[in-house]
């Protein structure tokens, strides 16, 4: 009995009991899942992250009651690269998603992926989807086919359609060519073939009422809802209960409403008795759209945007709440990635992995505050397109050479229109994150063995996932699904 009871206080030090046998006892129902998602976030778009010129007080509340991780990643900086990392565990390059899937794509993620919502299923959780997809708009692609009870939402970007600001020229016959009319989708579906202006107005509101209606429904079962909202991306829009709210112009006011929604569902958690048996992750799938000017938001210090691998584009605003079990009102500075977010729930929920091979690891111990808790992770690997184009390992981020979109200082657009990038180019160069967190000075002379290092670890990385940078072809590639 005595040697029980140590080796369980031993596992209870080192995170690994809800390996063993999930979340509680086995008698206690484990824990629901929500993961917020916004779309083109940037890092100093809410409170908690440094944004004054409008309040986000349910975000700012999140924050003060859970942890912010001031250096938490995606895979890459754009839509549906972005989605596959979060939902597979996998760098979106092995599950063969690139980019942003548009309405003439004809593929999406692989049937053989194994998504976060699949390994909820595996405990019994009701699952939903309420926003945009993004991950394929055929049907073999959708949300019901790949582990949610019920969807709601695009199954692509809002400013895919014809009145994409790039069309605006056209006559719209021409412009349909381009884009057809916006779908808006119930589970397998088209409800609405097209999608107008004064839709759009209100996909945050239906958005959030469909994901407390879940919650009301299921109250008496664990479940996992997945709240990937079309806004903060252009076009932007916005309710008539927010319409001039913030004082901040519309960018202002579409923030707000993303944090009403976010008010909305942590109230519905509190009115059912969930929020002390809830794990809530808020986070953004990119960085601002930053040619847009006025209707994107604001890395503050990071370097660049959406579109490339400097922080500015793939370091996010991240929140994780579950009050009594994550530390209130602290800050985590350990580098962390979406990837790590399926395999941190399958821990906590008790699920077996994918039979695959993913990247992501258990996160558990650092976002909880576990003494000694370290990233589990001796580096993540920023690719873009087929590029690896960048190592962080601890404060250290090594940039391989590239080419990429730049303002150079310009700013951008106004009133939803944009204005054009200039292409620059980095070379190999170093950045110590601790003391430039806006890569700025390059230091790889004085750390050579630092420089080194990273670069065995890319080539290891190549190895298994390719680069089109070196012309090296991966082996550990997967395909993403083709219409059949």
């Amino acid at each position: 009995m005595l040697r029980s009871l140590t080796l369980l206080a031993v596992m209870m030090a080192a995170g690994l009991v809800s390996s063993v046998r999930g979340f509680a006892a086995e008698d206690q129902r484990p824990p629901n899942i929500v993961v917020i998602f916004i779309d083109d976030m940037a890092y100093a778009d809410i409170g908690p992250f440094g944004a004054t010129a409008y309040p986000t007080p349910h975000l700012d509340a999140l924050a003060k009651e859970g942890t912010i991780c001031t250096d938490f990643y995606v895979t890459q900086a754009v839509c549906s690269a972005s989605r596959a990392g979060l939902l597979t565990g996998c760098y979106n390059n092995r599950v063969g998603i690139l980019g942003a899937l548009g309405p003439n794509a004809n593929h999406g993620i692989n049937s053989e992926e194994e998504t976060l919502a699949e390994i909820c299923k595996q405990k019994g959780y009701a699952t939903a989807c309420y926003g945009k997809w993004h991950l394929g708009h055929h049907k073999e692609f959708l949300p019901l086919q790949h582990g949610f009870d019920d969807y709601v939402g695009l199954p692509y970007s809002n400013d895919m359609w014809p009145y994409h600001p790039g069309l605006r020229d056209k006559p719209l016959e021409q412009r349909k060519k381009t884009y057809p009319d916006l779908p808006l989708i119930s589970k397998n579906e088209v409800i609405d073939e097209e999608v107008t202006p004064e839709d759009q107005k209100n996909l945050t509101t239906l958005y959030t009422e469909k994901a407390v209606e879940f919650i009301d429904d299921h109250a008496d079962q664990p479940f996992f809802l997945y709240v990937p909202h079309s806004m903060v991306h252009v076009p932007l829009y916005v309710s008539d209960k927010f319409a001039g709210k913030s004082g901040a112009g519309l960018f202002g006011d579409v923030v707000m409403e993303v944090d009403w929604s976010v008010g909305q569902i942590v109230e519905a958690l509190r009115r059912n008795k969930l929020d002390d048996n809830t794990l809530v992750i808020f986070t953004a799938d990119n960085g601002p759209w930053l040619s847009y000017g006025d209707h994107a938001g604001s890395a503050g210090p990071l370097r660049e945007g959406k579109g490339t691998m400097f922080d500015g584009g793939c370091r996010e605003p991240t929140i994780f709440w579950m009050p009594g079990k994550i530390p209130a009102g602290k800050s985590v500075s350990t580098p962390m990635m979406t990837i790590d977010i399926l395999p941190t729930v399958a821990q906590l929920i008790g699920a077996k992995l994918p039979d695959h091979k993913i990247d992501g690891k258990n996160i558990w111990p650092i976002v909880t505050g576990q003494p000694g808790a370290k990233s589990p992770h001796e580096a993540y690997f920023m690719y873009y397109g087929d590029q690896l184009q960048a190592v962080r390992s601890g404060k250290w981020k090594l940039h391989f050479p590239h080419g990429y979109r730049t303002l150079n200082g310009r700013p951008g657009g106004k009133d939803g229109l944009p204005v054009n990038y200039d292409q620059a180019r980095t070379g190999l160069e170093l950045y110590d994150l601790d003391s430039d967190v806006g890569e700025t000075t390059d230091v790889k002379d004085s750390h050579p063995d630092v420089v080194a290092r990273l670069e065995k670890l890319a080539d290891e990385m190549r190895a298994d996932l390719g680069d089109g940078l070196t012309k090296t072809k991966g082996t550990g590639n997967r395909p993403p699904g083709r219409v059949k």
